[in-house]
């Protein structure tokens, strides 16, 4: 296994005080006026929060329903809670009230104006969770293989939300108790949550900025020759409403990949994203025809087993979730404004899978770079 992977890295840095920018923050939050920022949901304190968005419609949004434009905008929202903004005249197109099946011809001004009621205060858990780095402004987690982020149908309890409220219950005063982005289910790695308002406005903007740096670490099928970069569109699949896919009029989506070794028919990937669309890598992979080995939902699994033992053979079948691990962050801090970075191991499973494989590399006598 490539020695950087087993390296753990963390930057220090001194706490700092938060001064006017963070009760400027807050009182944008307090008033609803919070300048532009994504509204990423409630608070957990059941507090009735305003959205407040105004969007224009491309070229990308062009043929699609209202409800399915609107709900690929703003991931953050469910799409039948957009229905029931829309149904309820708080989503106007053109400056006029619409319908959720209207089709969107592109250069639509769309303004919401809705309140988001609490959906039901997600309670304190004792969860499992790795913290990499805290000061007063932000928690860096290693999130482990098999958490879910955020409570969902199917998911109310379990989940690092309500592991982070029991951590720390003064995060329920902000918008998903500080979860600014996240990663799936299966996806193991760092993942960052801002502790102050002023960290919450801070990272969210670059976020939407791209300036945040997010490398993972994959195992996909097949043995690449080069790296590079996709750019490929990536929407709702088709006919497989749970999945996304390249598919015309999809967002934009780019993401650079290179090669860190390889494999009989496999290969280790080191990959970033320059945009932060759902499935993003898991998606751009399958389209490449080298999907994530053990990905259930993009068919990832080695094309041929030819070259491998019995031994390494069974645990590729075996891997329980996609091999994907959220290995670097980079940010600039909220309120010292300097870069900081954090690098964490493969998780244990990926871990070991990895050794088994380095094994048969030696065994075969090292044929695979």
């Amino acid at each position: 296994m490539p020695k950087s992977l087993t390296n753990h890295h963390q930057t220090q840095l001194q706490q700092a005080d938060p001064g006017d920018a963070e009760q400027e923050a807050v009182d944008r939050i307090v008033s609803g006026n919070r300048g532009g920022q994504d509204d990423v949901g409630t608070g957990c304190a059941g507090k009735a929060m305003r959205v407040d968005k105004d969007l224009v419609f491309d070229a990308a949004d062009a043929g699609h329903r209202l409800d399915q434009a609107l709900a690929a905008r703003l991931p953050e929202f469910s799409r039948g809670r957009i229905q029931t903004w829309i149904e309820a005249g708080m989503v106007l197109v053109d400056g006029q009230p619409s319908r959720a099946r209207t089709r969107m011809r592109g250069g639509e001004q769309v303004n919401v104006r809705a309140t988001l009621e609490p959906l039901g205060c997600s309670e304190p858990e004792a969860v499992d969770f790795g913290l990499v780095f805290e000061d007063e402004h932000l928690l860096v987690i290693d999130k482990p293989a098999g958490l879910v982020v955020h409570p969902a149908a199917g998911n109310w309890h379990g989940t690092l939300l309500n592991g982070l409220l029991h951590r720390e219950p003064a995060l329920d005063r902000l918008p998903r108790c500080g979860i600014v982005h996240r990663l799936d289910k299966d996806t193991s790695g760092l993942l960052v949550v801002a502790r102050t308002p002023l960290a919450h406005q801070s990272l969210t903007e670059q976020l939407r900025a791209r300036t945040v740096k997010r490398e993972y670490i994959a195992l996909v099928a097949g043995e690449l020759t080069t790296g590079g970069r996709i750019e490929a569109p990536i929407g709702r699949h088709p006919t497989r409403r749970t999945a996304m896919a390249v598919v015309p009029g999809g967002r934009p989506s780019m993401t650079d990949y290179r090669i860190l070794a390889r494999y009989p028919n496999l290969s280790l990937l080191a990959v970033q994203l320059l945009t932060g669309r759902t499935h993003q890598i898991r998606v751009h992979m399958a389209h490449l025809r080298h999907p994530l080995i053990g990905d259930s939902v993009y068919a990832g699994q080695p094309r041929s087993m030819r070259g491998l033992s019995d031994r390494a053979a069974r645990a590729l079948r075996q891997f329980p979730r996609q091999a994907l691990h959220a290995v670097r962050l980079g940010l600039i801090h909220p309120a010292q404004g300097t870069a900081m970075s954090w690098e964490v191991p493969m998780a244990p499973d990926f871990g070991q899978l990895m050794e088994i494989l380095e094994h048969e590399k030696q065994r075969t006598g090292n044929r695979c770079t």
